[in-house]
């Protein structure tokens, strides 16, 4: 299948290597040329803008930061909606708002969202979890790619739906890191070393086992990144919102947000999540 992934993020790169070792016909674009050689030199081919990449593909990947990054890629002057044509799918695998994903679905008639539960290691290995909901035209396109990324899909009626689902598992993560980091914290303040730490946590019921590769992260505070405080603290932030539509109040989500952003702000550009425990040292 002819496929276009736009963002060279991690899980962009990610996700479009492995379309080119199940056999795909890869086009990559990126705000930034050159982000992605290393695909170049296996087979993708680097278009200079968007409607070049998607134009005459079966099926439009975006994989980008953010709601205003989405929209402007999708619905700006010369974006997705504009080149591709009635038979080009087209699904965004971004963490945005179901607002976004709502206001895609109802002018984009290929339009799904597929945001993705796992990490890059995850997307390229195969084994991360893929939410999948939007317009059947859209769905029935991409049908035939999902074997080629996963065995597993989560399945939902509506492209919001989709973009809800993701936001509810990043919000159990993000709390359950700044909570890890806030009980290494109350350890220290008496007296307990790393070494003590590791002993009383690691392994244990007590840290759930989405943490399992980013205790030590959190415990050192360094981490090899690939989700930054920045993106984290916008996904808590889209969460607490979400929340807010209908009323709810989500606090400790809310203070998941404030740190991560105070953690963005504090630490080197690019930081992983876990190092938000480097602002309660």
């Amino acid at each position: 299948m002819d496929i276009a992934v736009l963002g060279m993020g991690h899980m962009g790169q990610a996700l479009a290597g492995r379309l080119l070792d199940a056999g795909h016909t890869v086009a990559i674009w990126n705000r930034t040329p050159g982000r992605a050689p290393d695909l170049v030199a296996a087979g993708a081919s680097e278009a200079p803008t968007v409607g070049e990449a998607v134009t005459g593909v079966d099926l439009a990947l975006s994989s980008l930061s953010a709601d205003d990054a989405v929209r402007e890629v999708a619905l700006g002057d010369g974006g997705v909606r504009a080149a591709i044509t009635d038979g080009t799918a087209y699904i965004d695998t971004s963490t945005v708002s179901p607002t976004t994903s709502r206001e895609l679905e109802a002018v984009i008639a290929t339009f799904a969202a597929m945001p993705i539960l796992g990490p890059p290691a995850g997307v390229g290995g195969g084994t991360a979890t893929y939410l999948l909901g939007g317009n059947e035209a859209a769905t029935r396109v991409v049908e035939p790619v999902l074997a080629d990324l996963t065995e597993t899909v989560r399945r939902y009626p509506t492209a919001a739906q989709a973009s809800a689902a993701k936001l509810t598992a990043n919000v159990l993560l993000l709390d359950a890191v700044v909570a890890l980091s806030e009980a290494t914290a109350v350890g220290r303040a008496g007296g307990l070393d790393d070494d003590q730490l590791r002993e009383l946590l690691e392994g244990t019921p007590l840290v759930p086992g989405v943490l399992g590769n980013r205790f030590d992260g959190v415990l050192t505070g360094e981490q090899e990144a690939w989700w930054s405080t920045a993106l984290g603290a916008k996904d808590a932030r889209l969460a607490v919102e979400l929340a807010a539509t209908a009323g709810r109040d989500v606090p400790a989500t809310a203070a998941t947000r404030d740190q991560l952003a105070r953690a963005a702000d504090e630490g080197p550009d690019g930081a992983d999540i876990a190092t938000v425990s480097n602002v309660y040292r």
